[in-house]
């Protein structure tokens, strides 16, 4: 299947966050870029063009994605889309997940009807995380409530929820929030393998991690607090966010190397 224009559309985790990359737009590449390279040499091969843009921004909550990134993606007239959203809204103390999904399901409905090839995501599965564990709940109900919308609309649905191999945290960022390079590959391969694109895209390498002492162990979680949970934390009790001031890194549909 050949694809002419691709947009991206969600929060950090399409906008590439974890993945630096200084030659690309805010400083990323992630899954969505790497998934675009993939589909920009099957449109050279077929002498077509190709365009990709990317709307999302990081930290970004459920109704702030589709006030801000639903009409412009209309407006590009894309042949695939995909979207994720809700995880940002999910961890917060209090969330009514019929309610967001439930403008969700509008949202993914007004895609759908373009006749545009639509991709969502399922939420990844916390249960291996002692820190997010408590949220399963949460996250199960999102998803099941996800996957209903897709059948609903026709929508093509990538289970996080199930790639087990996410649970090894060499796949994730020091930040323990965003996925690391091999953590996007991986996430890309999939979406690839979804959409039944074929590709040569391998894994990376995984960086194994010297076994730490008790005390190596409460220093390196204490560091984490300090230069990342305590920081996030900080930003939801002042009503911030790390998009802030941020444009979209690719706001119209542009070629990829």
């Amino acid at each position: 299947m050949s694809f002419q224009r691709y947009v991206a559309l969600g929060d950090s985790f399409t906008e590439g966050v974890g993945d630096p990359d200084p030659t690309r737009p805010n400083g990323l590449r992630g899954w969505a870029d790497r998934v675009a390279e993939v589909l920009a040499r099957d449109a050279r091969a077929g002498a077509t063009d190709f365009g990709y843009a990317n709307l999302a921004i990081r930290g970004r909550k459920l109704p702030g994605i589709l006030d801000e990134q639903i009409e412009p993606a209309l407006a590009l007239g894309p042949d695939l889309v995909t979207i994720y959203a809700g995880a940002n809204d999910i961890l917060r103390p209090k969330v009514d997940i019929d309610a967001i999904v439930g403008r969700y399901d509008e949202a993914l409905g007004r895609l759908a009807a373009t006749g545009t090839r639509l991709l969502v995501f399922t939420a990844f599965d916390p249960g291996g995380s002692a820190i997010y564990r408590p949220l399963r709940g949460r996250f199960a109900l999102y998803n099941e409530l996800v996957r209903t919308s897709a059948r609903v609309h026709g929508a093509t649905v990538v289970d996080f929820w199930t790639m087990r191999e996410y649970r090894d945290w060499r796949y994730w960022d020091a930040d323990r929030m965003h996925l690391g390079p091999a953590g996007h590959q991986r996430m890309a391969t999939e979406v690839l393998d979804t959409l039944g694109v074929p590709h040569d895209l391998a894994p990376l390498p995984l960086t194994d991690r010297p076994a730490l002492s008790r005390a190596e162990q409460r220093r390196e979680h204490l560091a984490w607090i300090r230069g990342s949970a305590a920081p996030w934390v900080h930003r939801r009790l002042t009503g911030r966010s790390s998009g802030d001031g941020l444009d979209p890194k690719r706001p119209t549909l542009l070629p990829i190397d």
